[in-house]
């Protein structure tokens, strides 16, 4: 691949834009908002000019509800070999694209599956795909040449490429992604008239839980419209499990030991089947989950603070699988959370002692 073309200058075109370039591919920006492919080629993702002729890959980081138009357009212009989606949706658009006349042969729709609350090019990274699995969705009618093209660039974004069906796709999307984010705007709606003493308790499981209902609405409204029945269909099944909860801790309250007895074994089923599915979720880079013990340690909130424990940890020959920061409320203070191998949690933890860490239990 020589060049290419990224139409929507966004996170992901942009970040896209910026991975392809660094590897020495000529790059196009286009975008209906014309200082995003500006600013995008002010931080290195290409130039803001059309192309000259057609380009080895055109990258359509738009809206779902534009994907079809944009690539039944730019196939009748004749201005790629190759053209390919990076929506979060795949089996509308494909359907919305026959129906406009489209070549299916030179198109290809496909979903990295990476992202951030922060949108628009400035929000871009060329290591945003890095190890994240990006999705293809060919059809019989995809020509090969198209198909290599497109794991070409998921190469280039050093992602790992899975192949589905596109309908799966969007079935498989609406349950880890479209609907956590309705329930985490659900949880953060019911804060925004809540009493000023329960949000200052807030501590760090609100702020999981809520963290990606600081997306965008107006971008998640374009999502929700190209997939909304299967994300209902998750919805209404949780619906049940609510209701159910609902009565069985409106049964803990009951004075009837019997009726009590059936709420706690309700709620417990509730979080052992939390805890099942939980552990279904893969560890890091995509192995299966692993199991690590949690190093607490006391930390003002001063410059150089994190880089010093972590240069600790590294002289104590500990690597750090995963970091959490609890903030604390009034003070500025936090614990900083180590997971790291059960084994080498005894000797981080007297390490970071030796080296002055309060180390917290």
């Amino acid at each position: 691949m020589r060049t290419a073309l990224v139409i929507g200058t966004g996170l992901i075109g942009t970040s896209v834009a910026l991975a392809l370039s660094s590897r020495g591919v000529r790059v196009h920006l286009r975008d209906v908002d014309p200082e995003r492919p500006r600013t995008a080629a002010a931080l290195g993702a290409g130039i803001d000019e059309p192309p000259d002729g057609p380009v080895d890959l055109a990258v359509v980081a738009v809206p779902p509800a534009h994907i079809a138009p944009t690539v039944a357009r730019l196939q009748r212009e004749g201005g790629a070999r190759a053209c390919l989606d990076v929506g979060s949706v795949k089996g509308r658009p494909r359907r919305e694209l026959v129906e406009l006349g489209g070549d299916l042969t030179g198109y290809l729709g496909s979903h990295p599956m990476s992202g951030r609350e922060r949108s628009g090019p400035l929000a871009a990274d060329e290591a945003l795909f890095e190890g994240r699995p990006w999705v293809l969705t060919p059809t019989p009618e995809t020509d090969t040449e198209v198909l290599n093209l497109a794991l070409e660039l998921v190469s280039v974004c050093r992602a790992v490429p899975v192949v589905m069906d596109a309908d799966a796709h969007d079935r498989a999307v609406a349950l880890v992604s479209h609907t956590p984010q309705l329930l985490s705007s659900l949880v953060a709606a019911r804060l925004e008239d809540a009493e000023d003493t329960a949000v200052r308790l807030c501590g760090q499981g609100i702020r999981d839980v809520t963290r990606i209902a600081a997306s965008d609405p107006r971008m998640w409204i374009e999502i929700l419209s190209a997939n909304p029945g299967p994300v209902a269909d998750v919805l209404a099944a949780l619906a049940v499990d609510l209701d159910d909860a609902v009565r069985a801790l409106r049964a803990l309250e009951s004075a009837d030991d019997a009726k009590r007895a059936t709420g706690a074994s309700g709620i417990e089923d509730v979080l052992r089947r939390g805890n099942a599915g939980r552990e279904r979720v893969p560890g890091k880079h995509g192995a299966a989950p692993a199991e690590y013990e949690t190093v607490a340690v006391l930390i003002s909130d001063t410059p150089g603070e994190l880089a010093r424990i972590f240069a600790d940890a590294g002289r104590a020959g500990v690597n750090i699988e995963d970091v959490r920061i609890e903030h604390a409320t009034g003070r500025r203070a936090g614990l900083v959370q180590l997971l790291v191998d059960p084994v080498a949690a005894p000797i981080l933890s007297a390490a970071l002692r030796e080296r002055g860490w309060s180390i917290r239990h």
